[in-house]
């Protein structure tokens, strides 16, 4: 992407993430999936670091979310609530330390402090002489809203710090002069404590559970439930919703400044502990990693377990633990260079699509994938996705070069689920079918009133190679150890043409292929020859007929049987009798209709499919 392109793009992204940002934090409206406008967010954010004199000061990446609600009385943060910057990938956090070790121009590879990332509601807490005398939200990092009443409802908030004894400081860390000068500030100075307040998924559930059996709205997530809590002018609403809060930062200042970082407290893992110590929950979870490599497992730890905590968490923010270089790192836009939230994959995000290629199936079915910049979804990096056929791509009105939002859940194969057309260009290309089959350049047809088009040359390479493929596939007669590559193999050295060739395959036919020894010879031929039990009806399932399931093998297994009487049967015999059925005879079989008739009798009766 050259920079016109670029900027064309930058504008398109900025009025997008402004819109629904918009809506979110003003209107209280959730418009567009919090992870799919990361993704975007991520996208500014990449495309301003690679061209900065297109940086303005009304950028997304310029400033915090939010505006300040009218409701409450405004109150502005003695240090400005930042955002921060996201990473999806282990390239992500790399690229960050580097963009660090460039801005400091040296090597520059720190102890990392890694804390959850807690889903919530952010909030500064202010305590003069010990007592919390103000509770504001960020709003938009430098003004938030005052909700002292409401936050004074939470019971894992204090209204007054705890006075700690000098050992429990000593046993943190601290000098016997930081443990002095911590003491006069708890006593007479400004102690700003920052934090998470989040809903738990059981007060989420327990909440929604009454209000189905009262007829009411239920909450739309734990996230939006904590915001809507904070934001009630009836604090007793607030104080039924059972909230918590979470410490993750303090600030320390007197009458006459605020201390620099690292002047009282030298390391973020130790203002952890402080915190804990002042009466205030903090993350047992969270842990000093001594580099990235630590980091990564500590990531992995926690995405693995995030199920099983008690309240939702969307990834792990981390940070350089010596407090001292968060003045040097500074800020940069938006955000701090000294730490970043390392976000889990969602099962949704937003990708571009750059081109389509056109699979062919072991039906002769042309099947659409899209080619996609390569994202994270649902832990696993995705490049390509299904676009299901004609029909699809017209619903979707997908074209080339559009932003789209793919989803993937567990195993289920990804998937474009919208077109973000508010982000097009005006460059974006028609997707059109192929006119020939991109394997073989055979004749391609859409026939009746099925959506597919397929390749109706029947001795299509790929056409075979999926059929022969579902033959032994898993869900079929399980060959396992015989894939698809071997699969491609047989075929391209003319040791088989359909699956029934699999049964004649010799010993020397597999000896003088590329990689083949005695041993995986011998293995291959019994794997083959333990197949040759398989039930009827499996091998018929198998062959991979068109609208043929399972039951309907079954079906034709059980006709089969009452009009043979051998004990054994070949792949030839089960389609020289099928070949010879009239479509009324199969149509005559419960539950087989017209449509499963007829490619059960084209298949049969296709030589490409006999002996």
């Amino acid at each position: 992407m050259n920079k016109t392109e670029g900027k064309k793009r930058i504008d398109k992204l900025r009025q997008e993430i402004d819109f629904h940002r918009y809506n979110y934090h003003v209107l209280d409206k959730e418009t567009m999936d919090p992870f799919i406008l990361d993704n975007l967010k991520s996208e500014l954010f990449k495309l301003e670091n690679d061209y900065p004199d297109l940086i303005t000061p009304d950028s997304p990446t310029q400033r915090v979310s939010g505006e300040v609600s009218e409701k409450f009385q405004k109150s502005t943060h003695s240090i400005p609530m930042i955002s921060l910057f996201d990473a999806f990938s282990e390239i992500d956090m790399y690229d960050w330390q580097e963009r660090n070790s460039n801005y400091l121009k040296r090597d520059f590879k720190p102890n990392y402090y890694c804390e959850l990332k807690l889903d919530g509601l952010a909030l500064n807490l202010r305590f003069e002489k010990g007592v919390l005398m103000l509770g504001a939200t960020r709003g938009n990092g430098k003004v938030g809203e005052n909700i002292t009443t409401n936050i004074k409802t939470i019971n894992s908030i204090p209204l007054k710090l705890r006075i700690p004894k000098s050992q429990e400081l000593k046993d943190i860390g601290l000098k016997s002069d930081e443990i002095e000068e911590l003491f006069y500030l708890i006593e007479e100075g400004i102690i700003e404590v920052r934090g998470e307040v989040v809903m738990s998924k059981k007060t989420f559930n327990e909440i929604n559970l009454r209000n189905r059996q009262n007829d009411k709205a239920e909450l739309a997530n734990p996230r939006n439930a904590v915001a809507g809590s904070l934001r009630q002018l009836d604090s007793k609403v607030t104080a039924s919703r059972n909230l918590d809060f979470y410490a993750y930062d303090i600030i320390l200042s007197t009458d006459n400044r605020i201390l620099e970082r690292g002047e009282v407290i030298r390391k973020r893992d130790v203002a952890d502990k402080l915190a804990g110590i002042l009466g205030f929950r903090i993350l047992k979870d969270n842990n000093v990693c001594k580099n990235l490599e630590d980091v990564f497992k500590f990531y992995s730890k926690v995405e693995e377990k995030r199920d099983n905590l008690p309240m939702e968490i969307d990834g792990v923010v981390v940070k350089v633990n010596d407090l001292k270089m968060w003045n040097v790192l500074g800020i940069v836009g938006k955000a701090p260079r000294y730490m970043m939230a390392y976000k889990f994959s969602a099962e949704k995000a937003a990708t571009k699509l750059h081109d389509v290629i056109w699979q062919v199936g072991r039906t002769g079915a042309l099947t659409p994938i899209a080619v996609l910049e390569p994202v994270k979804v649902g832990g696993t990096t995705i490049s390509r996705s299904t676009l299901h056929n004609l029909d699809e791509i017209k619903r979707l009105g997908v074209k080339k070069g559009d932003t789209v939002i793919v989803e993937r859940s567990g195993d289920v194969i990804p998937k474009i689920v919208e077109v973000l057309k508010d982000l097009r260009l005006g460059e974006e290309k028609e997707i059109k079918t192929p006119n020939t089959c991109p394997m073989c350049s055979g004749r391609v047809e859409k026939t009746g009133d099925e959506v597919a088009i397929r390749c109706l040359n029947k001795d299509c390479f790929a056409v075979n190679l999926r059929s022969i493929s579902h033959f032994v596939s898993k869900s079929a007669l399980d060959f396992d150890g015989l894939g698809p590559k071997l699969i491609e193999q047989f075929i391209e050295n003319g040791l088989i043409k359909d699956a029934s060739d699999l049964y004649s395959i010799k010993k020397e036919d597999l000896l003088s292929l590329e990689r083949f020894g005695e041993k995986k010879a011998d293995n291959i031929l019994e794997l083959i020859r333990k197949k040759e039990e398989a039930s009827l009806s499996s091998i018929i399932y198998a062959l991979g007929v068109r609208h043929v399931g399972q039951e309907t093998a079954d079906l034709l297994a059980k006709l089969f049987k009452e009009n043979n009487h051998k004990n054994n049967y070949k792949i030839t015999d089960i389609s020289d009798y099928f070949s010879k059925l009239d479509e009324e005879e199969l149509e005559e079989i419960e539950d087989i209709g017209p449509k499963v008739s007829s490619s059960i009798k084209e298949y049969f009766k296709d030589t490409g499919t006999q002996k």
